[in-house]
């Protein structure tokens, strides 16, 4: 059993509350369209686990380097995104590229004050703005 993983901290119980209020399926489809699709080149990451990188980064103002190593550094950030290796998680131009999609088309502001709404309606308020 690990014994680290049981133990909770302000930021994991912060991380769930956002884990149960984000609708993640309806997110993941307004992306979809927009995301690289891996026709040539390289694979595609995740769509999930890039919208939950990204979500980090925002709520913790990271810069794309910084949210990369953060996941891998923080049990709490790990755990969000459902990853276990660090082999999983992009490296920072691929979570720039992926931030540039969603300013280019409108959609990093759309989600940025859905979040904003969902937390002020549940009494948690964030100190910046998204």
């Amino acid at each position: 059993m690990d014994e680290l993983a049981q133990i909770k901290t302000s930021k994991k119980e912060f991380l769930e509350k956002i884990e149960g209020i984000i609708l993640w399926n309806e997110w993941i489809e307004i992306i979809k369209p927009c995301y690289y699709k891996g026709e040539r080149g390289n694979k595609p990451c995740d769509l999930e686990l890039m919208l939950r990188i990204n979500i980090l980064q925002n709520l913790y103002d990271l810069s794309d380097m910084k949210v990369m190593t953060e996941v891998i550094d923080s049990r709490a950030f790990s755990n969000f995104c459902g990853v276990d290796s660090s082999n999983q998680i992009p490296d920072g131009d691929t979570i720039g590229r992926f931030r540039n999609i969603l300013v280019n088309n409108g959609i990093q502001e759309k989600l940025v004050l859905q979040v904003t709404k969902i937390l002020n309606s549940k009494g948690l308020l964030l100190k910046k703005e998204l």
